[in-house]
């Protein structure tokens, strides 16, 4: 059976640069892994195929010799039978990013530290304007006993006698070369043996630090500020990670915030939403007036404008937007429920043109209920 052109196999053009011929390769072989593909001798074929192509076309001699004499131009037996003997060094340099292994070289013991996470309680106030706030968290710095190494004072770290110092051991299975993680130093490639005795060989001791963390105003829950550098140490003298403080915002007894509007809901007499009155309203910045007008039923939203939040990412203020609900009195005097009295009966004789919701609501019961009855 005849060989099928390698460009055909990756699916590229044949003027395809190095880095395209890489992505076509990893997006086939990928495709057609036997781990993904177990007991499936074609895909097994088919990834064979893809990676005798790649490791011609991949190599400038042998792609210019390809593509002067074809097939015949190249010698399939020195990639041992289908490409399978140099398939480690290939995984290695395609797939390392993706399965964290290199495809060869040395491998610092040196790590990055992580990164932390600090929830922010805020008052709306402080969220609102913005604030200077000091906060106090337990994290790791770098051993000043060992400036981090983890070895002890006239000491270094070895390379690890198992891995070489790479981090990692590779190990044949069949045709594949699979690389993991050394059992001996977890992938550090470094061994200590007399280890610091501040740290006990991690490079990083325990300790609680201050910091001040400035608040932009118009931030929300669920936004986070960055602090670089602030996060844990890194081991063995490797970079610090990242803190991110995430900010919660605290109820509030009179303002309830949505994006960059607040709501809060007054509460109004039977008068002042009968007759209309002037009434104070608290803000953020201070009281303002809002004029009630006559015969306002409670549930009424007023607006006012400007008076809400600027967001912490920009754009137009918010708004303020004020509900009013219709407050029963309670504790009645003798005079004031004989004055309700003579206004209820007063009401009834004007018929039903002063409460129209409540004449509706009746007439939509009494057609329910006589639709019940049918």
């Amino acid at each position: 059976m005849s060989k099928r052109d390698y460009y055909e196999v990756l699916g590229v053009e044949k003027g395809a640069s190095g880095q395209e011929l890489k992505k076509a390769y990893r997006r086939v072989a990928m495709k057609h892994h036997p781990d993904r593909n177990p007991d499936n001798d074609k895909a097994e074929a088919r990834f064979k195929e893809a990676n005798e192509a790649y490791e011609v076309l991949s190599d400038s001699e042998k792609r210019a010799a390809y593509d002067q004499f074809g097939h015949d131009g190249v010698n399939p037996q020195g990639m041992g039978g289908g490409g399978a003997q140099g398939f480690g060094d290939i995984f290695g340099d395609i797939f390392g990013d993706i399965f964290g292994g290199g495809g060869g070289g040395s491998r610092s013991h040196v790590q990055r530290g992580a990164d932390l996470s600090y929830t922010l309680d805020l008052n709306l106030e402080d969220a609102v304007k913005g604030s200077n706030v000091k906060i106090r968290i337990p994290t790791s710095i770098s051993c000043k006993t060992c400036d981090g190494s983890g070895a002890k004072s006239g000491t270094t770290p070895e390379d690890c006698a198992t891995c070489g110092g790479v981090g990692q051991v590779r190990m044949r299975q069949g045709p594949f070369s699979v690389q993991q993680t050394c059992p001996r130093c977890q992938g550090a490639g470094k061994t200590i043996k007399d280890p610091c005795h501040s740290c006990h060989g991690r490079g990083a001791v325990q300790e609680n630090k201050t910091l001040s963390v400035k608040v932009p105003a118009g931030v929300d829950t669920g936004d986070r500020i960055r602090l670089s550098g602030e996060g844990e140490a890194g081991l063995h003298g490797g970079p610090a990670g990242d803190l991110f403080v995430q900010m919660n915002v605290k109820a509030h007894q009179i303002f309830e915030r949505d994006g960059r509007d607040l709501y809060c809901e007054i509460p109004i007499s039977f008068t002042d939403a009968a007759l209309g009155g002037e009434l104070e309203v608290p803000t953020l910045e201070g009281k303002v007036k809002l004029k009630i007008p006559s015969e306002t039923q409670t549930g009424k939203l007023f607006r006012l404008r400007g008076k809400g939040v600027t967001p912490v990412r920009g754009g137009a203020k918010g708004d303020l937007l004020c509900r009013v609900a219709m407050e029963t009195p309670i504790h009645l005097t003798k005079r004031q429920k004989e004055l309700l009295h003579e206004f209820e009966e007063i009401q009834k004789s004007q018929g039903d043109r002063q409460s129209p919701k409540k004449t509706s609501w009746f007439d939509g019961v009494k057609k329910f209920v006589d639709a019940l009855k049918t």
